[in-house]
């Protein structure tokens, strides 16, 4: 893969994706649904056991997928939706949906950043104003990281996630610059790298596991292997 060449002259801003660029996701949701669980055993016996069942979940997935096509995006919305139809099949209070997502949620913003997240975004805020662009639920300032974001957009809020131009084009402007001076960083090479990139963005591909680019002809602007490389590369 050949990079397309980083024109820094042009950066005015910056747009950043926050799962696996900033943290990894997965052990964070998997510890999250570990609290909740826990949770659930305290408070709701009987959820917890269906919890416990892998064919069950997928049941309440599909079920939210079918009954619920407006909470595509929302992530939070989803969540919650999911422990509510789990308590009203184990015949418990679908009440106790709210306190048991938010003991999710709260799990869910304690990430581990990657070793180059904070002087990463340190240097990158003292230089442009920062846009968070998500696709996922996190919270910027709950994670503790908002001092260092001009703003934060994300799919379920926008009403369309990455990668429509639209929420690229809607974090320019919250950035009071076009697109074209935009430098978007991102881990996932559809999400944000074709998302950006047909948003007339130039686009920092963040692959820290050395995956393939299969979505040539389009190229990112420069690959990086962890944030302080880019940080270098923009002097």
């Amino acid at each position: 893969m050949n990079d397309a060449g980083l024109d820094v002259s042009r950066i005015r801003a910056i747009t950043l994706d926050l799962d696996d660029t900033l943290w990894p996701i997965w052990p964070t949701i998997t510890r999250a649904e570990g609290q909740l669980q826990a949770w659930l055993d305290a408070h709701a016996p009987a959820t917890a056991a269906l919890g416990r069942d892998r064919n069950t979940l997928r049941e309440a997935r599909n079920q939210m997928a079918t009954m619920r096509p407006d909470l595509a995006l929302d992530m939070s919305g989803l969540r919650r939706e999911s422990i509510r139809w789990l308590l009203q099949r184990a015949g418990e209070d679908p009440a106790l949906a709210e306190p048991a997502f938010e003991v999710f949620f709260a799990e869910r913003h304690r990430v581990e950043l990657f070793e180059d997240a904070l002087p990463a975004l340190e240097f990158l805020a003292s230089r442009f104003p920062v846009v968070a662009l998500s696709n996922g639920n996190a919270d910027v300032h709950r994670v503790g990281i908002g001092a260092h974001f001009h703003a934060s957009l994300n799919a379920g809020a926008f009403g369309v996630g990455k990668p429509d131009v639209r929420i690229f084009h809607a974090a320019a402007q919250a950035a009071g610059v076009e697109a074209s001076q935009v430098l978007h960083i991102g881990d996932d090479a559809h999400l944000d790298g074709v998302g950006a990139l047909n948003a007339g963005m130039q686009l920092a591909w963040v692959n820290r596991e050395g995956q393939a680019w299969d979505h040539a002809p389009l190229a990112p602007h420069i690959t990086v292997s962890e944030l302080l490389a880019l940080c270098r590369a923009l002097g």
